[in-house]
């Protein structure tokens, strides 16, 4: 299989048609939205940097109980975390460089900026809503792959290794092998 696209966007998938791709007004309903699978998670992306000038987009996340995510950092992505549903765990850096740990219920709120190493667990099946920087919402799709079922009831994604790593590369995100919370 060919990750080329991984490199260049423009050649692979591209989910025009369901966002406008332009900055003008628009409404989505309930369970649309462009859609991605990655691991056991559903990724919705609601807003682009395509219709921000690429000023920020906007996820979604339904995603069931499971282990910590890898720990990662984003050179100039800032990332959101809010609760709708569910527990999730947030883990990161604070400004001393501490490890840090946030259980989110619903209505809770988490940030981390560009250049801190964070991970999360979703601790109780969970719905989030993430703002991130413009560009990075494509992470997920690039990672994942695209889905036109907007349910996190379908077969799992697991993208392989290369995969992983050029979409991290894309989006100037490292992962950090070896990086332990203590309370994980």
């Amino acid at each position: 299989m060919s990750f080329e696209y991984l490199i260049d966007p423009s050649k692979g998938p591209q989910w025009k048609g369901q966002l406008p791709g332009k900055p003008v007004p628009y409404v989505l309903r309930k369970g649309e939205g462009e859609t991605s699978m990655l691991f056991r998670d559903l990724f919705t992306v609601l807003l682009s940097g395509d219709e921000t000038e690429n000023q920020f987009g906007i996820v979604t996340a339904d995603s069931p109980a499971g282990d910590v995510i890898p720990t990662h950092s984003h050179n100039e992505t800032h990332e959101t975390f809010y609760v709708i549903e569910g527990k999730v765990k947030l883990f990161y850096e604070d400004a001393e460089g501490q490890k840090q740990s946030s259980l989110l219920t619903p209505g809770d709120f988490g940030y981390v900026p560009a250049g801190f190493a964070h991970a999360y667990q979703i601790v109780e099946d969970a719905r989030m809503m993430g703002t991130l920087s413009g560009g990075f919402e494509r992470f997920f799709q690039h990672m994942g792959t695209a889905t036109d079922h907007a349910t996190k009831d379908q077969p799992p994604f697991i993208p392989d290794f290369p995969r992983m790593q050029a979409a991290a590369q894309q989006h100037n995100m490292q992962f950090m092998q070896g990086f332990e919370w203590p309370d994980a």
